[in-house]
């Protein structure tokens, strides 16, 4: 059978091309109602399909929005990723996603890859964004928004939450079970990296140990993000001569691992350790005991990025644009740390 053609939809329903394409990509001019049910009584009577690869080449833009996450098994990366696709959707956009598994090589390959294939925009979540990614998203003059990081690297738009107050919240909590001190689990960086949430969770614990006068010195443990190493990190600093009483952990993977420790080494949680997280992970609530953490809101996060990443207004030249839209945090108090709930 010949292919159907937006020419021929125009004629069933009595009306231009131009008609035509403004129904199918929803402008960008306003068609009246009683038209726009003809056209689409039309496509449907027809079945014709849009040639997607055509459109793009034309408006040298797809229906895409490139995603990178550092590792998409973590379920908060899994989560963000799901968000940021419901968000897309709504938009009547689709997702692609890369994992950098960290690492910056592949961070720029995604970003080369992504931008080459002309993506509506590109959502990025970076652990720190290296020299040579900042200047591929320049070459590109890419539309990039950075999803929970701070922008120092780029002159552009992020969407974060307030990762040094929410860890704040978390370890004033533990202290106020009338621990000695709280140690923390932070990352496996040995330099901290300006902008990355898990540097800013261990500035949020230093803060709130410095504010009730206990010292950090020697209390900072690195581990790194996932639940199975942190296990193993916490296997040894459980069993040790100087277990902590209470532990703060930069990720509930983390956190989850430590509990996990805990119970190997026959370690009564909360009674003789209290622990902590930060992301709020659906499995939180699920842990033994249900873990206390640091919430997030992702869907207002995950759809404000999607806004900023398809909203053209902010890239004209001298508009007035919001470049950090930072979303709350807020505890979640469950058992691990001490409260009965």
């Amino acid at each position: 059978m010949p292919k159907v053609t937006r020419d021929d939809v125009a004629r069933l329903a009595g009306t231009s091309t131009a008609v035509v394409s403004y129904v199918i990509n929803n402008g960008p001019r306003p068609v009246a109602p009683a038209t726009r049910e003809r056209v689409l009584a039309a496509i449907k009577q027809l079945g014709y399909r849009p040639d997607r690869v055509a459109q793009a080449m034309a408006s040298r833009r797809t229906d895409l929005i490139g995603l990178i996450v550092p590792d998409a098994r973590q379920p908060f990366f899994a989560e963000m990723a799901h968000a940021v696709e419901q968000a897309a959707s709504e938009r009547g956009k689709m997702v692609l996603v890369g994992n950098s598994d960290y690492l910056d090589e592949r961070e720029v390959h995604y970003l080369r890859a992504f931008l080459g294939m002309r993506v509506s925009g590109l959502i990025l979540i970076s652990q720190g964004l290296s020299d040579n990614a900042a200047t591929e998203i320049d070459a590109w003059d890419a539309r990039v928004v950075l999803l929970h990081e701070r922008p120092e690297a780029i002159d552009d738009i992020a969407v974060r939450t307030d990762d040094i107050g929410g860890a704040q919240l978390a370890v004033r909590h533990l202290l106020e079970h009338g621990h000695d001190y709280v140690a923390c689990l932070g990352g496996t960086e040995v330099t901290p990296v300006i902008g990355d949430p898990v540097t800013d969770h261990v500035v949020g614990w230093r803060r709130a140990m410095e504010e009730a006068g206990r010292s950090t010195e020697g209390r900072l443990f690195q581990a790194p993000y996932n639940r199975y190493d942190a296990y193993k990190v916490a296997l040894d600093l459980l069993a040790g001569p100087d277990r902590p009483p209470a532990i703060f952990c930069a990720t509930d993977d983390q956190a989850i691992g430590v509990l996990r420790a805990a119970r190997e080494l026959r370690i009564d949680v909360p009674e003789q350790l209290a622990v902590a997280g930060f992301d709020d992970v659906k499995e939180a609530a699920l842990a033994d005991p249900p873990l206390t953490t640091v919430a997030s809101d992702r869907q207002g996060m995950a759809r404000a990025a999607v806004d900023a990443v398809l909203d053209d207004s902010l890239r004209v030249p001298g508009a007035k644009r919001e470049r950090l839209r930072q979303f709350p945090s807020r505890l979640v108090i469950r058992n691990s740390c001490g409260c009965h709930t």
